[in-house]
């Protein structure tokens, strides 16, 4: 109990400690996704308002108004949204799991690990993420069979897992190396450490990326339509086959993308926002 309490206050305060900043250091932040909406950021946040209210009036608008067209178009397509949920919920998981195993292995001292983990984070973001799944379902098919589904997760999990590792990397080098010598200095074990000291911190500098990466997947698992899977996509150019009416289809599948994508923005922003708050 008393070791326990101790790791506790040691904790508390090499997190609670302010970082040191080099003067005139501007952050530049890049990113393949949208970008995550705070409310320190008025700019941002009434941006990322506009296009919300915007993009979600002028869908209920075209659903009411051209119930016969726009309405029967959203009601075909939104039944797509299960499957573009479950691919991007389960594939995700899978990438975090291969992120952290990758960035550990990454950060590793071991330099066979080192070298494996930069070999497949190479290799990965070097071939599209279509190839990935095209030579997965149907190349890989043609010796085992693998379903749809369990296809699209697998590639998306590889592909992504590559990325987060990057990630999980710069997040775990980002921790100033005096954090890990303090807490060995106090008497606690690297396992002790790494869990206590460094991964908290990790998370917190990691956490945009990651949310960044969601929604790059959220967008990204379009593609699995070229596995036959009935996601949004998918149920939108089966629409289009039947009807002919590739503008409007293709109108509301951009709609009901942007709306789910700014959505989970927001929903990232606040997850971000709660826990800085609650330290």
């Amino acid at each position: 109990m008393e070791q326990g309490k101790n790791i506790k206050e040691i904790k508390d305060k090499m997190i609670s400690a302010p970082p040191v900043q080099e003067k005139n250091t501007t952050v530049i932040t890049m990113t393949d996704g949208v970008l995550i909406p705070k409310k320190g950021n008025k700019h941002l946040f009434t941006s990322w308002r506009l296009t919300f209210w915007g993009s979600l009036v002028l869908l209920i608008s075209l659903c009411v108004f051209k119930k016969d067209l726009y309405g029967k178009i959203f009601l075909y397509i939104i039944t797509g949204m299960p499957t573009t949920f479950e691919c991007t919920i389960f594939a995700i998981m899978g990438a975090i799991v291969i992120g952290i195993a990758t960035g550990l292995g990454s950060s590793s001292k071991n330099r066979f690990l080192k070298q494996l983990c930069g070999v497949y984070v190479e290799l990965i973001r070097g071939i599209p993420l279509l190839v990935q799944l095209m030579f997965l379902y149907y190349a890989l098919g043609s010796l085992i069979h693998i379903e749809g589904m369990v296809a699209a997760i697998t590639a998306l999990s590889i592909c992504f897992g590559a990325y987060m590792g990057e990630i999980i990397r710069a997040g775990i080098q980002s921790i100033p190396k005096g954090q890990t010598e303090a807490a060995r200095a106090l008497g606690l074990s690297k396992s002790q450490t790494f869990f206590s000291i460094i991964l908290p911190q990790t998370i917190k500098v990691v956490l945009p990326a990651i949310g960044n990466e969601f929604i790059s997947m959220l967008k990204d698992s379009s593609l699995v339509s070229i596995l036959a899977l009935s996601d949004i996509l998918k149920r939108g150019r089966e629409y289009i086959s039947r009807t002919f009416l590739s503008l409007q289809t293709m109108l509301v599948v951009a709609l009901v993308y942007l709306i789910l994508t700014l959505i989970l923005s927001r929903l990232v922003g606040l997850m971000e926002e709660r826990l800085h708050k609650n330290g």
